[in-house]
């Protein structure tokens, strides 16, 4: 199957081929930006909600409903912007979301109802959900045209950004207003997309009609290739559920099932978001020396092992080192999910598997708060270590997912083959 954006290049090696080659690294780094910024801007807004909580007045119930705002529109938004990629193409999709989370930054403080929050929420889910599916489908194109599997580095500019915006949120939360600070973070993402924007949209993608050898793109999906990107789709929701379990209740089980400090217990999600950063740092030698299935059969394991351990030691200690080698089994299974689902169906199958992924984000904490009522929280803990798994098993079982008809390169090399790892992609 086609790529339905393939980005514009010379081969490496004939004619161009440097201009080529130079060109891609320009875009390589334009994309780790906006991957960088969309993680810096979402946490930027995450560690000002207590702010703009009191603000409006909200109780804690309504906050919840407003919250749900940014899931709403990201959710609808994500299936939108695959067909829009297809159109317009990845890069000005991407650029155009960027300018609008960037504006939707200034609007919470803005808000002096619950009501009025939850509407410029809808704004802001919108931009986010749409710059997730445009960076990833542009992130696709990208590995197919490098022929290295680099997407886990774009995720772990994602993950540091957020760790940044989080860090300078809280140092500056005590001295400027809400107004002031996402007003400042409005222009430093429009300042930055300004930047950015030229070496991404410098390669216009081809007409989603025609694909390189002059045949035309499939109008649909078969059957077999929508039921492989869905199956990419539960891989991503596996991670995601753990992520969002991980971020609310890792350190309320530190401090209320294990009695750490209040500073120990906060350090737990921050050390399990650390390992994630490290393992999609080190993702791309990962993919090259193991290839895809064996880098997500892996993680998956090395998840559901660590979350064990974090779940049920009887000690902190032994619980942070679980959460650490939690995060680092399942820093690479998210981009190399939606990875295989963008080579098997372009933005269409990065949009569906960023949904099933965003889904997963959704439903984990409400998941672990209800099983926590009903058995323990280190019980409930145990499903991320039990989805994991599935995501292991599943990922097992659909080593040799491709298109039909497309042209499918060998990734799993045979022990001591030096020959490096690549990603299975369609080139029609």
């Amino acid at each position: 199957m086609p790529l339905l954006n393939k980005l514009r290049t010379a081969v490496p090696g004939g004619p161009g081929g440097n201009t080529a080659s130079t060109s891609l690294s320009r875009v390589r780094i334009a994309l780790t930006v906006f991957f960088a910024l969309d993680g810096f801007l979402f946490a930027g807004w995450v560690v000002r909600i207590p702010a703009i909580k009191e603000q409006t007045g909200a109780s804690a119930s309504d906050l919840g409903l407003a919250l749900l705002g940014v899931s709403a529109g990201a959710v609808v938004t994500m299936t939108l912007t695959g067909r829009l990629c297809r159109r317009y193409g990845s890069p000005a999709v991407t650029v155009c979301s960027a300018v609008l989370l960037s504006l939707s930054m200034a609007l919470p403080p803005l808000t002096h109802s619950a009501l009025a929050l939850g509407l410029v929420l809808l704004v802001f889910g919108a931009a986010y959900g749409g710059i997730n599916v445009a960076m990833n489908s542009a992130a696709v194109d990208l590995v197919a045209a490098l022929r290295r599997p680099v997407m886990p580095g774009f995720h772990a500019a994602f993950s540091l950004g957020g760790m940044v915006g989080a860090g300078l949120g809280g140092l500056v939360a005590g001295g400027l207003s809400p107004t002031v600070h996402l007003l400042a973070l409005t222009v430093a993402g429009l300042a930055v997309t300004a930047l950015a924007a030229p070496a991404l949209l410098a390669h216009r993608t081809t007409a989603p009609e025609a694909s390189p050898g002059g045949t035309s793109a499939p109008a649909r999906l078969t059957g077999r290739t929508r039921r492989l990107v869905v199956l990419f789709g539960v891989i991503a929701l596996c991670t995601a559920y753990g992520e969002g379990a991980m971020a609310d209740w890792s350190a309320l089980h530190l401090e209320q099932d294990l009695h750490a400090h209040p500073g120990v217990a906060a350090a737990g999600y921050s050390l399990f978001a650390l390992a994630m950063t490290a393992g999609r740092l080190s993702g791309t030698l990962l993919l090259e020396r193991l290839g895809q299935t064996r880098t997500l059969v892996l993680g998956g394991a090395t998840a559901a092992a660590g979350m064990l351990l974090g779940a049920l030691a009887p000690t902190v200690w032994a619980a942070l080192a679980g959460f650490a080698v939690a995060g680092l089994g399942l820093a690479n299974i998210f981009p190399v999910a939606v990875g295989r689902a963008g080579a098997l169906a372009g933005p269409a199958g990065v949009a569906a598997a960023s949904t099933l992924g965003y889904g997963g984000m959704l439903l984990g904490p409400p998941a672990i708060g209800f099983l926590a009522d009903w058995f323990s929280l280190p019980a409930a803990l145990t499903t991320v270590a039990l989805l994991a798994g599935g995501a292991a098993v599943i990922a097992y079982a659909a080593r040799h997912a491709s298109a039909p008809g497309a042209e499918v390169t060998r990734h799993e090399p045979l022990p001591g083959n030096a020959e490096p790892a690549r990603a299975a992609v369609g080139h029609g």
